[in-house]
């Protein structure tokens, strides 16, 4: 007689089977958004950094294959966070939080280092730098779902006590960021804040309050000269570039002209005279939408505009389909946090908004902001995974 072995082709088919539904399951018009945004901005990393490397003597295509490994490990990232089940975190935000505070209390130290004015980095060698305020960003928006959406007996909304110490700890990294300075960060987290306790059903007194709040702290920041220098020259220049085009108002100006030389179908990738020359600074990281409007046109920049768009919609529809008050708290709170910024970046590059230095989401190189931004990425999918109570 031949013994037999027990198969165990049926549980593998069953582990394959599982994970292929999850896989289906996943909101795949995100993914490809996503996807798409991150193929346009690798072509625009290569775009606006070929040229100037090669003047500089540099490995022309350094950028570029930075970018791509930083990609490589965002979407790793993101994958990771998405497996996770994101009604767990609740037990991790103390850390998550106290790490954030801690990166942005480094950066203060001696260990940080200054780039672009803004005190905000800590060099880790290998022509690698690291920003803990975008984590930073992670770390508010799983704060404050975990503060704000925690289930009350009687209340429709979180209560007064809620909504003190949710501000009390945001307030905390904001400041820490504000010292940096970091003037673009800090807003971001205002308008995470604010879009928040929106959605959380908080009263609505608290929401003005807090518009209120902002608009007299402005003036007052304004009134008692606590702005940095360069960034009063920011908001100078937003007024009125014309005005110092060689100094202040060079940024814009230069991101102006380079958008419009583009016309409607632009100049041809790799082709603009503009970003060739480098006339204007970061254009891989702050003003890469200045090298699509010059090199795909009108056309290229509405096509990374509607992808954007794409992905808030389905960042808000995930948040309106989630299990939990959490669940639609932390899509919330992504979505607010990547709209802001891409209405900053391109506002910026238009002059229609200051500029304050914030990459655009899903293009611009950087190793931190990709991270985080597909850190948030898989909170979204987390979040739609699991929009079953018993997911």
């Amino acid at each position: 007689m031949t013994a037999r072995v027990p198969s165990l082709g049926g549980y593998g088919e069953n582990v394959w089977q599982r994970r292929l539904a999850s896989l289906k399951r996943l909101d795949w018009v995100l993914v490809l958004s996503v996807v798409a945004l991150s193929v346009v901005g690798t072509l625009l990393v290569r775009a606006a950094t070929f040229q100037v490397l090669l003047d500089q003597g540099k490995d022309p295509e350094g950028f570029l294959k930075r970018h791509i490994l930083n990609l490589v490990i965002g979407f790793a990232l993101g994958g990771l966070v998405t497996v996770l089940d994101y009604r767990l975190l609740r037990a991790y935000v103390p850390i998550l939080y106290a790490l954030a505070c801690v990166g942005l209390l480094i950066v203060l130290t001696p260990l940080g280092s200054t780039i672009n004015g803004s005190h905000s980095w800590i060099v880790i060698g290998g022509g690698f730098q690291l920003q803990p305020s975008e984590f930073a960003k992670v770390g508010l928006v799983v704060l404050l779902a975990m503060i704000l959406g925690e289930p009350r007996d009687g209340e429709v909304g979180p209560g007064r006590r809620d909504v003190l110490l949710a501000l009390a700890l945001a307030g905390v990294p904001a400041a820490l960021i504000m010292l940096q300075p970091d003037l673009g960060t800090t807003l971001v987290f205002a308008a995470v804040v604010l879009g928040m306790l929106a959605v959380s059903g908080a009263k609505k007194r608290w929401l003005a309050g807090l518009v209120g709040g902002a608009v007299l702290l402005g003036f007052a920041v304004w009134f008692f000269g606590l702005l940095k220098p360069y960034q009063l020259d920011r908001f100078t220049a937003f007024m009125d570039p014309s005005a110092d085009p060689r100094g202040a108002g060079y940024n814009a100006q230069q991101a102006r002209i380079a958008i419009g030389s583009g016309g409607v179908f632009g100049k041809g990738l790799f082709h603009g005279e503009q970003t060739g020359g480098h006339f204007v600074p970061e254009q891989q990281t702050d003003f890469i939408f200045t090298v699509a409007g010059e090199e795909l046109g009108f056309v290229g920049g509405a096509v990374i505009v509607v992808l954007l768009g794409v992905a808030m919609w389905r960042g808000l529809r995930i948040a309106t389909q989630a299990a939990d008050l959490f669940g639609t708290l932390v899509a919330t709170g992504v979505v607010c946090w990547l709209a802001f910024q891409s209405f900053e970046n391109i506002g910026m590059t238009l002059g229609i908004m200051p500029i304050t230095g914030l990459p655009l989401p899903f293009v611009s190189y950087g190793g931190s902001a990709t991270f985080a931004n597909m850190i948030a990425f898989g909170l979204l999918q987390a979040v739609h995974l699991r929009r079953r109570p018993f997911d």
